[in-house]
């Protein structure tokens, strides 16, 4: 346990040091950049969805420098072939054979832009990536370097030339994040840190926190925290209430189960805590379950929102002591 603690307080601080460097540059989304590290030190992919130009390709690119790590960038069009994403065989005239040319999705963060832009057999070419760490082409299988971490974003109000993700592609992604407008104060600062940077976002003053040898390590001691049997039985509650309310058409699988466990152990962790406690279950079961739900047409008529179906669950759901 003690051993545990020194590794914790060196995660702490490791997180502490991310935050300062995304903060040179952004303001006002500090909870964004928080589920993108414990998404991260949870080893799972996050899909980010807001209104154009608050900050959601920025600060995926500040956190991917903040990691000693590669980073690519795909922006997601109509006619974006499954190839485009994953590459394809090329003929080298000086061997008179082909070979597997790699694509941009092999990277270590990869930040697909605009995702529901791409068709849906583009979109498909990204599950077996996302889930297996693999592509497979012509019956042979490429595996990622290590690590691997997707970051896709879309934009919620227009529709207009877009593609619906599947619900299956949506189950890969640990979080869904909304970002939405900044609230006043916040607007003010960020139009005062760009008046002082004078309109130059210098990502390249970004210094790196991490190494993978280093996220390996954290990753390894955060899957050993202690989780007490009563807190593995309210994130089971919780789910299991998705399936039984009124207000939904489709409850959360069992993998929303294990990513509410797997990321509340992280940001257990990012806060020097070696055990999860209810406040960490429920600081992420909303962006765990917000894209694995369906909103009945009466509730969707009504107006409601997913997020206000999952509060009412968390309310209703018996807070373990």
């Amino acid at each position: 346990m003690f051993e545990s603690r020194i590794d914790l307080s060196a995660l702490k601080s490791a997180v502490e040091s991310i935050r300062a460097e995304v903060a040179k540059i952004i303001v006002g989304q500090e909870q964004m950049v928080d589920l993108l590290i414990a998404a991260i030190l949870a080893d799972g992919h996050v899909l980010i969805e807001g209104v154009p130009g608050v900050a959601k390709t920025m600060t995926a690119k500040l956190i991917s420098r903040t990691l000693n790590v590669d980073f690519n960038r795909i922006q997601f069009t109509p006619d974006l072939m499954p190839s485009d994403v994953l590459g394809t065989m090329v003929f080298n005239p000086k061997e008179a054979d082909f070979g597997f040319k790699q694509g941009p999705i092999f990277s270590n963060i990869v930040l697909v832009d605009e995702i529901n832009r791409a068709p849906a057999k583009t979109q498909a070419a990204l599950l077996e990536v996302m889930e297996e760490r693999q592509v497979t082409v012509d019956g042979v299988s490429h595996i990622m370097s290590y690590p691997f971490f997707v970051i896709a974003t879309q934009n919620p109000v227009e529709h207009e030339g877009t593609y619906r993700l599947p619900e299956a592609q949506l189950d890969r992604f640990v979080f869904k994040i909304n970002v939405g407008y900044p609230k006043l104060d916040e607007e003010v600062n960020i139009i005062a840190g760009y008046h002082t940077r004078k309109g130059v976002n210098n990502v390249e003053s970004i210094t790196s926190v991490l190494n993978p040898a280093d996220l390996q390590q954290y990753r390894t001691v955060i899957q050993s925290l202690h989780v007490e049997e009563r807190i593995m039985r309210y994130i089971a509650q919780i789910v299991h209430a998705t399936r039984n309310s009124g207000s939904l058409y489709l409850g959360a699988s069992p993998r929303a189960s294990l990513g509410i466990l797997t990321t509340s152990k992280a940001i257990a962790a990012m806060n020097g805590m070696d055990f999860v406690t209810p406040e960490h279950v429920r600081e992420v079961v909303t962006p765990v379950l917000r894209h694995r739900i369906q909103l009945t047409p009466e509730r969707e008529m009504e107006g409601a929102s997913p997020d206000e179906v999952i509060k009412e669950i968390v309310e209703k759901t018996e807070v373990p002591r």
